[in-house]
């Protein structure tokens, strides 16, 4: 009985298949954790929507931003960007299905017998996990209200950069949803910078949002995907970066998390754009 995280797969059903078949997944007895943007950008988002949803109580996700992403334009929120590859979802005949069971999914994970807390991007600095699980709750309860067209209306934005306690309304969801789903690098002040989507390196003065001084989540273990150009390595105990760029054409990863090894298969270079 194995549990195993597996990166984002936006689309690319074969590797998934791929990985699975290399660890010997038995959905009788092993459970897969998915650390979101299961689809877009890769050519079979449907088909890896219908597989991960009948596996009922033996999966668990988080929500990424192109799982929001999809939703938003479901609802009319959103016209799409060139890049997408939703059209066969918002197509299917069972895409209210999906689409329902898709909004009843998380922003953050927690195991406590496992020890583990999952998530797509980060978490701000200032977050212990007590209030980064209520904040994912606030959009969590949006997601399922007659309030979701609004709020995916109100989605888009890179403001406010900066959490407060005390920011209210779409502000406040819109800040929440961003530290969560789309983190990358911070400054100083912790607030983040969206604009960067390179290695470490890459971000002078930036700081990752794994690296930030004195987090208030730093005894989390923490698995989270989104950030591709890590290329999987985060050289920070208890972050487990696991985005290994499938999407990209390099490979797709899992870790058991029972013992932290790591499995990992290649992946064809496909119609590939920007995460």
């Amino acid at each position: 009985m194995s549990t195993y995280a597996v990166g984002d797969i936006q689309g690319c059903f074969k590797p998934l298949q791929a990985l699975l078949q290399h660890i010997h997944f038995d959905p009788e007895k092993d459970t897969l954790w998915f650390t979101g943007d299961l689809v877009n950008r890769g050519p079979e988002s449907l088909a890896v929507l219908r597989f991960i949803k009948k596996l009922g109580k033996k999966h668990r996700i988080v929500l990424g931003n192109h799982d929001l992403h999809l939703l938003a334009r479901a609802r009319g929120a959103h016209p799409g960007w060139q890049e997408d590859t939703l059209d066969e979802i918002l197509k299917a005949p069972d895409r209210d299905e999906l689409l329902r069971w898709l909004s009843e999914q998380p922003l953050i994970h927690h195991d406590e017998k496992l020890g583990f807390t999952m998530v797509h991007a980060g978490l701000a600095a200032t977050w212990d996990l007590t209030l980064a699980k209520k904040l994912s709750r606030e959009v969590e309860t949006i997601l399922q209200s007659e309030k979701a067209d609004e709020f995916f209306q109100n989605m888009y934005g890179n403001e406010p950069a900066q959490w407060d306690n005390h920011l209210q309304g779409f502000e406040r969801l819109r800040c929440i949803t961003n530290f969560f789903t789309r983190s990358r690098f911070c400054h100083a002040d912790g607030s983040l910078e969206l604009g960067n989507k390179g290695k470490i390196q890459d971000g002078n003065d930036l700081i990752p949002w794994f690296k930030y001084p004195k987090r208030a989540n730093q005894t989390l273990n923490i698995l989270f995907g989104h950030w591709a150009a890590l290329g999987g390595e985060t050289h920070t105990p208890r972050v487990h970066a696991l985005d290994t760029g499938c999407v990209w054409g390099y490979g797709l990863t899992a870790m058991r998390l029972e013992d932290e090894k790591r499995f990992m298969v290649a992946c064809e270079k496909g119609n590939l754009q920007h995460d």
